[in-house]
């Protein structure tokens, strides 16, 4: 499948959907590494390391050093973290109130 196959857009959608409903994060994490082959797994958390570490202000070269990523892997995040109402954003928001719970 490429991504103009529409069954892109309704995989992913549906896919959304069912990961919108799972409630337990081991049963979200094993049906993620069921899913995702050990690089792919490892490349989304560099991702999510990269938007974590622009929010605390880290530059954009030391970025790409510590986590062995191009430095236009952290443009894109760069400029997804300042469009306005974000998702990386909106998810970071959840973040903090999770770690807030957690510290309660």
């Amino acid at each position: 499948m490429t991504m103009d196959d529409p069954r892109v857009g309704e995989n992913s959608r549906e896919l959304c959907r069912v990961l919108a409903e799972i409630r337990d994060p081991k049963l979200l994490e094993a049906f993620l590494n069921c899913l995702l082959t050990p690089a792919e797994t490892a490349d989304i958390a560099a991702r999510w390391a990269l938007v974590k570490a622009l929010r605390e202000g880290v530059p954009q070269r030391e970025i790409a050093k510590n986590l062995g990523i191009s430095l236009c892997k952290i443009t894109r995040g760069s400029r997804e973290l300042k469009k306005p109402e974000s998702a990386f954003q909106r998810i970071l928001l959840i973040l903090d109130s999770l770690a807030q719970e957690g510290s309660n």
